[in-house]
């Protein structure tokens, strides 16, 4: 079923998680284990990372430096076909522009199509990947606006080659990002609301945000978003503090702001209760959200589900 469909007929608060693939060589039995914890809250969906190549420099053994590239974290197609097809939940796989020619996007859709997965997140994706050359008669999507029409054209039988008439459409239901404290390349959270208004005039048909931890940034960006006339469900995307070290890594690497009174009880307390001062956060969030009436929730678990289990034993839904 799509993401709207599950929002359309749910009938209580929503809870969807997004996971990371394990790393290359990695043991998957982790993943396996996080997807075990997170099942019993009965998702409607599961989204899955997905990371492009990478360059990485090593040293040969002669003294030397290479360049190499890599992907550190593939399987993203096989496991969403594993939640899909084993466990009955659907499976939004993320759909990058950075690190892929729109040739290698139709294909993966292509893939998707097959596994009878109709969801998928399209989002640009960090622009520190590697760049690979664009052979000739091929190109690439440098926006997720771009992604997402390419994405649509494929609903509508469009693909890349224009000789493919009889060509059968797909039928996905589109998810895309927001940001309540603006994308950080943004020059302010105006301009950044209508670059999504330019998405989903695309055809996105709903949104998932960033991760926050002050209701009133989501609140707020809820309302710039209706004034500027985007009408499709907007998801509020939280994750749950759990150490000291977050406390920095967090707003370095996302861009967002961490409340002063989170950020005090954290730093004074000690590192064994950091993880319990975040999930009461979370919780008060949670909380107050449901209380407005937002009917879906999004956990960031990455890999990580224990902080989960805490809160849904405080949170009892």
């Amino acid at each position: 079923m799509k993401v709207i469909e599950h929002l359309e007929k749910s009938s209580r608060p929503l809870i969807s998680f997004e996971i990371i693939p394990p790393k290359r060589g990695g043991n998957v039995k982790q993943f396996l284990n996080v997807l075990d914890d997170i099942v019993k809250y009965n998702p409607p969906f599961i989204d899955i990372t997905s990371h492009a190549a990478e360059v990485i420099y090593e040293e040969t053994p002669n003294g030397g430096i290479q360049m190499k590239t890599k992907r550190k974290r593939p399987g993203t197609l096989g496991l969403c076909a594993l939640i899909q097809n084993k466990y009955n939940i659907d499976a939004v796989p993320h759909v990058l522009c950075s690190g892929f020619t729109r040739e290698e996007t139709e294909d993966f859709l292509i893939e998707l199509h097959y596994l009878g997965i109709e969801n998928v997140l399209a989002v640009r994706g960090d622009t520190n990947t590697y760049k690979k050359p664009i052979k000739f008669g091929r190109s690439a999507n440098h926006y997720a606006f771009e992604l997402i029409n390419q994405i649509s054209s494929l609903n509508k039988g469009k693909y890349l080659e224009d000789s493919l008439l009889d060509a059968e459409p797909m039928n996905f239901c589109i998810g895309t990002s927001g940001y309540p404290e603006k994308h950080f390349e943004a020059p302010n959270l105006i301009t950044d609301i209508r670059y999504t208004k330019a998405k989903v005039d695309a055809g996105a048909s709903y949104i998932v945000t960033q991760m926050f931890y002050s209701n009133k940034s989501f609140f707020d960006y809820v309302d710039l978003c209706r004034k500027e006339g985007i009408n499709v469900p907007i998801i509020p995307g939280l994750k749950i503090v759990t150490s000291k070290a977050q406390i920095r890594s967090i707003p370095k690497n996302f861009y967002i702001d961490i409340p002063s009174e989170l950020a005090e009880e954290i730093e004074s307390s000690k590192p064994e209760h950091a993880m319990e001062i975040g999930v009461n956060w979370t919780l008060k969030q949670v909380e107050e959200l449901l209380n407005k009436n937002i009917v879906s929730l999004h956990f960031y678990v990455m890999q990580n589900s224990q902080p989960i289990k805490l809160l849904m034993q405080k949170l009892k839904l």
